[in-house]
């Protein structure tokens, strides 16, 4: 096991415990296991048909005001995510306005920061995010990169959940402007616990967008 993988495992063991005993600081933590690790429709880190991630992260809530981490193996490297926002509601509609800085110690012309702003209501969502800095996940002068997504998360059975999301980049500067999508479920297993399935693609060219078949088991503590 790669020694990154090792060290994001290592970070969700300590985050466990940390989670419980702090719950009244509203400090909670979460970990995952998944077969393949896809963000906006492409693979991450290494086009190979079986690629196994650990995740994991905690997050901190203050009122309407969150900070929070959050961690994966890809491919040989690490991925290290960092944001902060605050949540709102107006007129029935949930709001969540913030920042995340994508960060890869292993190669730093990945980095990435993003504003974003969120709404949801019931079952549905819709999220802008942009980009800020010089170089979105590597292609240079693509300040103003934006990528917008639709979900929908309708409870379909006691317990089980679908998992349908429709995403688009708009490419500036060398970025690449394309559609991604995602179809699955997810079901509660309890205790914090829950099992995934979905298919996932993107319309680009290349391997790393090649429509895959992702299993996951999450524990949220």
């Amino acid at each position: 096991m790669h020694k990154h993988l090792l060290a994001v495992a290592a970070a969700a063991a300590v985050l466990s415990p940390l989670a419980i005993s702090t719950a009244h600081a509203q400090l909670s933590a979460n970990v995952a296991l998944t077969s393949h690790y896809k963000y906006r429709g492409q693979d991450q880190g290494t086009a190979k048909d079986v690629a196994p991630a650990i995740q994991g992260g905690f997050d901190y809530a203050a009122g309407s005001f969150y900070l929070g981490n959050w961690n994966s193996n890809v491919g040989a490297g690490i991925e290290m995510d960092f944001y902060g926002g605050y949540k709102f509601e107006v007129g029935g509609v949930g709001l969540d306005a913030g920042l995340l800085a994508y960060h890869y110690p292993d190669d730093t012309s990945l980095d990435t920061t993003e504003l974003y702003l969120g709404g949801s209501l019931g079952m549905f969502g819709l999220k802008y995010s942009h980009t800020v800095s010089s170089k979105y996940f590597g292609a240079d002068n693509s300040r103003n990169t934006g990528y917008i997504a639709l979900t929908a998360n309708p409870e379909v059975a006691k317990g089980l959940t679908a998992n349908l999301a429709l995403g688009y980049t708009s490419g500036k500067g060398k970025a690449t402007s394309y559609t991604d999508w995602k179809a699955g479920f997810t079901y509660d297993l309890g205790a914090g616990m829950a099992a995934a399935a979905a298919l996932v693609g993107a319309d680009a060219s290349g391997a790393i967008n090649k429509t895959r078949f992702l299993v996951t088991l999450s524990k949220a503590m």
